[in-house]
């Protein structure tokens, strides 16, 4: 089965009810800020984006607002819609919250999670492996956002959810605009698929190492990409 296949299949599982417009149109919008295709520093359109994405302007409004409490993009009233810009720096700020954060939620996911829960984060290893395996960047950046989701929806803790959520966009983008340069996408997929992997089983010291495993490995990796930052600053 295709990387693009359990994607998809991913996708369909990660929620009950259908989306909304607005979801849609955040969803879409979140991952081309994600993978650069709405660049750092781009000025954007209600009326382009909604013709492009064949979305309403009321739903890709809300979704921008969203995307503004979120820190990807600057709502400048009366003014401009801009991508806001990435600092390697403060990404290190944001590890340390996350590292806590994450290591929460995959405990109590792993505590918590009901049976469809539980086959829903098998099948996002199983993703993960395959990207590993194709070394497919897109995919790895769905499957990721799907595991976060999960991993909020799975805690069942409303306040550690609500506080992550806020995280992932810039963690993803951040990955995304550098990991060419200073990461290994298979190994990365694989902690992923670990993580979940021990949620699935209900193991939740096994949960928590992959959680801190990972993030040992992104750690690693950021102040990787801030000393690349700050060479070029220098040079």
């Amino acid at each position: 089965m295709t990387s693009a296949v359990l994607t998809r299949r991913a996708a369909r599982t990660a929620s009950a009810k259908p989306e909304t417009l607005t979801e849609q149109a955040y969803n879409r919008l979140e991952e081309m800020i994600v993978t650069l295709a709405l660049a750092p520093g781009e000025v954007l359109s209600e009326q382009v984006l909604s013709a492009e994405l064949g979305i309403g302007r009321t739903p890709i409004r809300e979704a921008l607002q969203r995307l503004a409490r979120e820190g990807l993009v600057l709502v400048l009233p009366r003014k401009a819609i801009i991508v806001t810009e990435t600092d390697p720096r403060k990404q290190l700020l944001v590890l340390e919250v996350r590292r806590e954060l994450e290591r929460l939620l995959a405990r109590a996911s792993a505590e918590r999670a009901s049976d469809a829960e539980r086959r829903r984060f098998r099948m996002i290893a199983e993703g993960m492996e395959t990207a590993a395996r194709t070394n497919d960047d897109i995919a790895f950046m769905r499957l990721d956002r799907e595991l976060n989701t999960l991993l909020a929806e799975a805690s069942h803790n409303e306040y550690a959810a609500r506080a992550i959520h806020f995280l992932n966009g810039h963690s993803r983008r951040f990955w995304y605009l550098h990991y060419k340069q200073a990461a290994d996408l298979p190994k990365v997929a694989r902690l992923h698929a670990d993580e979940a992997r021990a949620i699935a089983k209900g193991d939740a010291k096994r949960a928590s190492a992959a959680s801190d495993k990972l993030i040992d490995y992104v750690e690693t990796f950021t102040r990787a990409t801030v000393g690349v930052v700050r060479r070029a600053a220098n040079g």
